[in-house]
């Protein structure tokens, strides 16, 4: 079980990204963390990084509800951009509406609806189904 390089976080909820940061690191999930506090801050780092061509996250774990722009805003406009590397996109929401759930699965690199709060157990099944 390798764990991944970088972990992207996209989250307005600071308790959320700390406790998630701890498990990260308690699980030996990742070596560096990206944190962003809403979808744009979130797109126009990316989108700098890409131009760079510095290292991309490997994985983004991507809240829906936050200020400034959303979640299904932020993928709106990721989804638009052309990267070389493919990084695998986990929503992690306190919503439980069926009809969000349904939405996220017309994102291609969307691979799995999560709810909050994110476990131990969670972030080491995702090591394990090949993230990393």
């Amino acid at each position: 079980m390798n764990k991944i390089d970088i972990a992207c976080i996209i989250d307005d909820d600071p308790i959320f990204v700390f406790g998630t940061k701890k498990i990260m690191q308690y699980a030996n999930f990742c070596s560096a963390f990206m944190i962003f506090h809403n979808g744009k801050e979130a797109l126009t780092n990316l989108k700098s990084i890409i131009s760079s061509g510095d290292q991309l996250p490997d994985i983004i774990l991507l809240d829906l509800n936050m200020p400034i722009m959303d979640g299904w805003q932020f993928l709106d406009e990721f989804t638009k951009i052309k990267t070389e590397k493919l990084i695998t996109i986990y929503i992690i929401t306190s919503s439980i509406d069926p009809a969000d759930v349904e939405r996220s699965k017309n994102y291609d690199n969307v691979e799995n609806y999560l709810v909050k709060p994110i476990t131990f157990d969670t972030l080491k099944k995702l090591l394990v189904k090949g993230v990393a």
